[in-house]
């Protein structure tokens, strides 16, 4: 059993040459007894994004806070609080924030997909 709050997850930026102003938070994995999966809270801060990349699993994205920009084999998808998103294996993404706010939002991957 794990029980916490995100306010005592450790916050990490995420460190590429590609990405600006992220932060990633794991909020339960297979250190919290999670096989198999891993639950991570991203916020990408005013003006930030995540790099654009393809991978050979999935993501299941819920958003928790702010707007941004889900780029998807080429087209530009409007997100908010409240939305959701599933991206394919294999498919270019990126995130993306044009405002000055925050926005943040949960991304569920299979484990080899936090590394």
């Amino acid at each position: 059993m794990f029980v916490s709050h995100v306010d005592e997850i450790p916050s990490l930026p995420v460190e590429s040459e590609s990405v600006k102003n992220v932060l990633k938070q794991v909020l339960v994995g297979p250190e919290q007894g999670w096989e198999g999966y891993v639950m991570r809270l991203f916020t990408v801060k005013g003006q930030g994004n995540s790099p654009r990349h393809a991978h050979p699993w999935p993501h299941i994205n819920y958003i928790v806070a702010g707007e941004g920009i889900l780029y998807l084999d080429g087209k530009e998808h409007t997100l908010k609080a409240g939305g959701v998103a599933f991206i394919p294996p294999d498919r270019e993404h990126q995130f993306i924030n044009r405002t000055d706010g925050d926005f943040s939002f949960i991304c569920i991957v299979p484990e080899e997909g936090d590394k």
